[in-house]
């Protein structure tokens, strides 16, 4: 008789019976659970949501347009995900489906560190957004004001740059805007 005892099956119904309070995922069969983002977390990815919806985010007109941006988003791709920032380009998500989840997986994923999140945002979350071919992946960490930029490169995470302060960059799949990061470092 083995000494460990089963794991309980998680279900979608645990998720929706969280509080407000929480943000909910369902990772490698595990319930995992992380505060709201604090204030600094909040502000960069509110800043980065707007600059980059502002730019790709326009239906027609002039400038890149032709994506959809969300944030915090309800990923079903495989694993029950919630990154802080998602985008897809609008040819392969014309229009938004009618429903809580995503089961697309988005073309760029943008997680904004904290220390309640860093192991999974990092590690388990990241491999999976790799099974699910999501092109593009971000960390931005605004305590020591870094943006870590990476490209899924057959199969496995490329980093492609990696800046820290208050710089101006072009990072990809976004590197027609110039983004100003000291906008995301809360002062």
């Amino acid at each position: 008789m083995s000494g460990a005892a089963a794991k309980p099956t998680v279900r979608y119904e645990d998720l929706q019976n969280l509080p407000e309070n929480v943000v909910g995922e369902i990772i490698d069969g595990e319930l995992v659970v992380s505060p709201r983002p604090g204030v600094r977390q909040a502000a960069a990815s509110s800043s980065l949501g707007a600059d980059l919806a502002t730019t790709f985010g326009r239906r027609g007109g002039s400038g890149p347009g032709a994506w959809v941006i969300l944030d915090e988003p309800e990923l079903h791709i495989g694993q029950v995900l919630v990154p802080d920032l998602a985008g897809w380009r609008r040819e392969r998500l014309p229009h938004l489906p009618d429903a809580p989840f995503i089961d697309l997986a988005p073309d760029w994923i943008c997680e904004v560190l904290s220390p309640s999140t860093v192991a999974h945002d990092r590690t388990s979350k990241t491999h999976h957004y790799a099974r699910a071919g999501v092109g593009h992946l971000w960390f931005v960490d605004p305590t020591p004001e870094t943006l870590e930029v990476y490209r899924l490169d057959g199969g496995a995470w490329r980093l492609v740059e990696s800046v820290a302060g208050p710089m101006k960059v072009r990072a990809e799949p976004f590197e027609a805007m110039e983004l100003d990061l000291g906008n995301l470092w809360a002062r």
